[in-house]
This record gives structure tokens, C-alpha cells and sequence, in this order.
């Protein structure tokens, strides 16, 4: 049963999604601000975390900037309706997801059980050495797929899940281009919809970290209007 986590001041909120997620079969914690969720994942995370974004004491994205230095939990952000610069920063900042408020519960059920599978296949739960589980080595970078390991000129790269599968995507063919929709299934299921943002914004990120190993990194390069590839040379 996995762990959930569902941050929000709006109390009517807490209450409808825990229930719809414990219908579901979903272990529930709720709390009413970023600073009570940042204590308890301090002691104990959860498998995924769902976050609003304008909370009192702590915000979302100061609670995410806190969790990414020291976990790559998966985390789902609940963004404004019309605010897209929250969509953006919250990504860039490393959420995995996000849902627009007013949402659908069953989409957000959907998104959380689509980033529970790709959290489960870049962590080594299946033990068949196919190829989406070989060690990729390419130039200075070297991924290992069942153990969500990432280095670059021999020094670690710490990825989120999405992160990881997109790069994965690209270094697995050199010199291939990737189109977005094609990124998109890689990352996300077919009955989840996402926008090309959200893919640019996720290799935007990507290449920010790798740059902090390495500021001359280049790897990944844009063919605007076409999508990314991966340049070994």
C-alpha cells in the first residue's frame, strides 16, 4: 500500500481527495501547512507527496526546495488555475507533476498511479535484465537503470524520476531525435494528458543539473520546432 501525502491549508480539499485516495486503496497523511509536512517527512517520507503551492508558514515550493536536497521523492504540485509561472518555477524546481486547481480527483488519482509506475520501473522492481534495465554508458555519462544511479565525468547526478526516464530516452539512441511527443510517453502514460511546457521545463532542469557537474555540458541538444537529441561526440 503506498504512502501519500497531501499538503494543502484548504481543509475541504485534505478531506475530499484523502477520502477519494483511500477509496482507492492509498495509505493517507494530511497536513495543513509546508512547515507540519517538512517535520514529518523529516522523521518519515511517503511514497508521493502532493503539494499546493500557496500554503502559510511554508509555501510548496519552498517545502519541495528543502526535499530535494536531500530525497528525489516523487512530488505532484496543486498550482493555481491561471498562474502559470507556479507551473513552471514548481517543475524547474523539481516536482515531477503538477494539476491545476479546480481538478478532477480522478485525474489526479491517474497522475499519482502513473508516477507510482515509473517510480517502480527506474527503481529495480523488476528483476528482468531486459534493456530498459542495462547499464547505458555514453561518453562521461553512465545510467544505471535498476539502481536510479546517474554520473556524469564520474561524479553523481541526482535525478527525479521523470528526469531520469527522459534522459534515459535521449542517451539510449545517440544522435536520434526525440520528438516531444515521443518524450512524453516515455514520462507520462497515454491517458495522461501534458503540454509541451512540461517536457521543456522538465530538460530545462535536466540540463541545469548536469551543468552543475560540469558547466560545459552539452550533451542534450534543442531542434526547435522538432524536439532534443542526445550528442555523444
Amino acid at each position: 500500500m503506498s504512502r501519500i501525502a497531501l499538503v494543502d491549508d484548504d481543509r475541504n480539499i485534505l478531506t475530499s481527495v484523502a477520502m477519494t485516495l483511500e477509496a482507492e486503496g492509498f495509505e493517507v497523511e494530511t497536513y495543513n501547512d509546508g512547515q507540519q509536512a517538512f517535520d514529518a517527512f523529516s522523521r518519515k517520507l511517503p511514497d508521493l507527496a502532493v503539494l499546493d503551492i500557496k500554503m502559510p508558514r511554508m509555501d510548496g515550493i519552498d517545502l519541495l526546495h528543502r526535499l530535494r536536497q536531500k530525497s528525489q521523492m516523487p512530488v505532484i504540485f496543486l498550482t493555481s488555475k491561471d498562474d502559470e509561472i507556479d507551473e513552471v518555477l514548481g517543475l524547474r524546481m523539481g516536482a515531477d507533476d503538477y494539476v491545476k486547481k479546480p481538478f478532477s480527483q480522478r485525474l489526479l488519482v491517474e497522475r499519482i498511479r502513473a508516477l507510482l509506475r515509473r517510480q517502480e520501473a527506474t527503481a529495480g522492481a523488476a528483476v528482468a535484465e531486459g534493456d530498459e534495465h542495462k547499464v547505458i554508458e555514453r561518453g562521461d555519462l553512465r545510467m544505471d537503470p535498476l539502481r536510479h544511479l546517474v554520473t556524469w565525468k564520474g561524479r553523481d547526478v541526482s535525478l527525479t524520476v521523470t528526469e531520469f526516464l527522459l534522459l534515459q530516452a535521449l542517451a539510449r539512441r545517440p544522435g536520434f531525435v526525440k520528438s516531444r511527443d515521443q518524450l512524453m510517453d516515455v514520462a507520462y502514460d497515454d491517458q495522461v494528458y501534458v503540454d509541451d511546457r512540461t517536457i521543456d521545463s522538465h530538460i530545462k532542469r535536466l540540463r541545469k543539473k548536469l551543468r552543475m557537474v560540469d558547466p560545459e555540458f552539452s550533451a542534450i541538444e534543442t531542434l526547435y520546432g522538432i524536439g532534443y537529441r542526445y550528442n555523444e561526440a
